[in-house]
């Protein structure tokens, strides 16, 4: 005979696949332009702070050498190198005035 109980086995349900945090994570990252360290599942590391991401991938800019789209299956970890990265210079000649030492300019 089967007891009652044994039937109303209560199941929890599965947890969610998604949480919402990487992607919480992520746009941190973006929004403080933090540099960072990529360590990609072959053991290659590269550095830059992230620009661009989506569901499949992100964009890892890096000054004097070219942009990545890396496929986030491809990464094994994300670390912060704790640095902001560094303001694009501005224009000097910008701030540079033109000034006129002629003699007709001074009457």
């Amino acid at each position: 005979m089967t007891s009652p109980l044994s039937s109303r086995r209560r199941t929890k349900p599965p947890p969610p696949g998604e949480t919402g945090q990487e992607a919480l994570y992520l746009r941190s990252l973006s929004d403080r332009q933090l540099v960072v360290q990529i360590k990609l599942r072959d053991g290659e590391t590269v550095r830059g702070w992230i620009e661009y991401f989506d569901d499949a991938m992100l964009r890892l800019t890096r000054d004097g050498l070219p942009n990545l789209f890396i496929y986030k299956n491809q990464i094994r970890s994300i670390t912060e190198a704790g640095r902001k990265r560094d303001p694009r210079p501005s224009s000097p000649k910008a701030s540079v005035a033109k000034v006129s030492s002629s003699p007709e300019a001074a009457s």
